[in-house]
């Protein structure tokens, strides 16, 4: 009788480049620039860039952080808010084997000294909005730290803190011809997330590429994605790594449109004029855009599906919504679980009841 070891199947078909590749999400950004190079990657404001261009970026960024000595199980802060720079850094960071720290925006000083040290972040990158804490931690970090600004033109307040902006930092690899460092193990981090630290210090959660890839796969699958996908950018992307939404638009190649602050008229201003299709969202948010002022809504005549997470949303959230004819989601997540490992699936019986 065989046994396991002797099984046929398993005898010169041994893992090797041609038949086994690594799990990770970054394999998405270079497959959207191959196939939809065109398409709309990234909308900021006056910004727009395509798929082509966004890997150009990323790349870019990858080649300065490598050539400033940071690599393989190296960690990348940034403190930011939802803007072009900390998506790209969801791919520019990894692809140069380091790994990915996005930290809260509304913690304090100590805080984020705290996930600075433990992290031992190299580098961080940091929006100018957030200097005055940042500024204040960095001193009680005790010790030094590379610090690039994003100085984003949509927010003019603020300290530089660093010692160039964030575009400066990509022209360092402007002229250089780099390799990118894909992982030769699916196991290999690929962020750094931290627990709110409600009940002590935060806790790390390490993602690896495998997790991150799997979970930007279920995200489309599950809310049917597609590269006709226009995401709406107002769950922040420091948590969770935006529940692993950045590699999942690379995945569908869909367009993205950022949001710095989450705001009832911004928000359906955008979802008007860039004919948003999917966004995510506290209730508390659902429920101000509920309670917005109809001219705010008017022109918005296209369906849009909304996910919401934690707590459930109180049925008088869900209805308004779907009055609007957007379609709610409700899922539930954990630091520790990438964020949406729940859902509440639609039922067909469901489709025949009435809104109440």
């Amino acid at each position: 009788m065989k046994t396991t070891a002797e099984n046929p199947y398993t005898i010169g078909l041994e893992r090797d480049p041609a038949n086994f590749i690594a799990l990770s999400p970054l394999t998405f950004l270079e497959r959207a620039a191959s196939v939809w190079p065109e398409r709309t990657a990234i909308v900021h404001g006056t910004i727009r860039r395509d798929w082509a261009e966004t890997y150009r970026r990323c790349r870019m960024l990858a080649g300065a952080l490598r050539g400033r000595g940071i690599g393989n199980g190296d960690t990348v802060a940034m403190i930011a808010a939802n803007t072009p720079e900390l998506f790209e850094a969801h791919f520019g960071v990894p692809l140069c084997g380091a790994v990915l720290n996005t930290i809260n925006t509304r913690l304090d000083a100590d805080t984020i000294a705290f996930i600075l040290g433990h992290g031992d972040a190299k580098l961080l990158i940091t929006d100018r909005e957030f200097s005055s804490t940042v500024k204040k931690a960095l001193a009680r970090l005790g010790r030094a730290i590379q610090v690039i600004d994003i100085d984003d033109p949509q927010f003019g307040e603020g300290d530089l803190l660093g010692e160039k902006d964030y575009e400066a930092l990509l022209q360092e690899a402007a002229h250089t011809e780099f390799s990118v460092a894909m992982p030769e193990d699916e196991w290999q981090a690929i962020s750094l997330n931290y627990t709110s630290g409600t009940t002590g210090n935060p806790k790390g959660v390490v993602y690896h590429h495998r997790g991150a890839y799997l979970n930007a796969v279920s995200n489309a699958l599950s809310w049917h994605l597609d590269e006709d996908t226009t995401y709406l950018w107002t769950l922040p992307m420091f948590h969770c790594n935006g529940w692993c939404f950045p590699w999942t638009m690379a995945l569908v190649a869909g367009t993205s449109v950022f949001l710095r602050h989450t705001r009832a008229e911004r928000i359906l201003a955008a979802i008007r004029t860039e004919a948003v299709t999917h966004f995510c969202a506290a209730s508390v948010v659902l429920n101000m855009i509920n309670n917005a002022a109809p001219e705010l809504k008017a022109g918005i005549r296209h369906g849009v599906k909304v996910m919401t997470g934690g707590a459930p949303p109180p049925a008088s959230v869900i209805a308004g919504m779907e009055r609007m004819g957007w379609d709610v989601t409700h899922a539930y997540g954990l630091t520790e679980s990438y964020g949406p490992v729940v859902q509440c699936v639609w039922r067909d019986s469901w489709n025949a009841l009435d809104l109440d």
